[in-house]
């Protein structure tokens, strides 16, 4: 992964034929097929309220598709999506959601909820820039940052 500078876009995040349109064009951009699977998996993600683990995103396609999916199969797309910005992977939880914007490469800050199970994706350049400049002076590169800070939404606070 290329060193993150900050840079001045839109942070909107996408939803519904948007977001799949995003995803779609950033696979094809990366010289990946778009494959009824693929596009099937991505349906579940997007569709999904908090991450979900790669069986619970396995049964899902299965029912969606009426016929059983072998787990195997959703790794696979599930890190392609991951290696291509199109899906994004809570580490401590061992689970997926989807890329609200894609087209946007950003390390991985997440605020992760112990109440309801939602992680948040935060795109903060300063904290990002000092992560790798800090792994720079200790001789390390940072390819891909991963920060998650476990705690309460406000929704489970109230």
């Amino acid at each position: 992964m290329a060193s993150l500078a900050p840079h001045n876009h839109d942070h909107r995040k996408l939803a519904g034929s948007a977001l799949v349109t995003a995803a779609r064009a950033t696979m094809l951009a990366a010289g990946e097929q778009w494959t009824d699977m693929r596009a099937a998996v991505f349906n579940v993600l997007a569709g999904l309220d908090a991450p979900a683990s790669a069986y619970a995103i396995t049964d899902a396609v299965s029912t969606a598709l009426d016929r059983r999916i072998a787990a195997n199969s959703i790794y696979r797309i599930l890190d392609l999506f991951v290696a291509n910005n199109v899906a994004l992977r809570v580490e401590s939880a061992n689970a997926y959601l989807v890329n609200a914007h894609p087209e946007c490469l950003h390390d991985c800050l997440f605020l992760v909820c112990d109440g309801c199970g939602k992680a948040t994706h935060v795109d903060d350049e300063a904290i990002s820039t000092q992560i790798r400049a800090t792994a720079a002076a200790a001789g390390f590169r940072a390819e891909r940052p991963v920060i998650e800070v476990r705690g309460r939404c406000a929704a489970c606070c109230a």
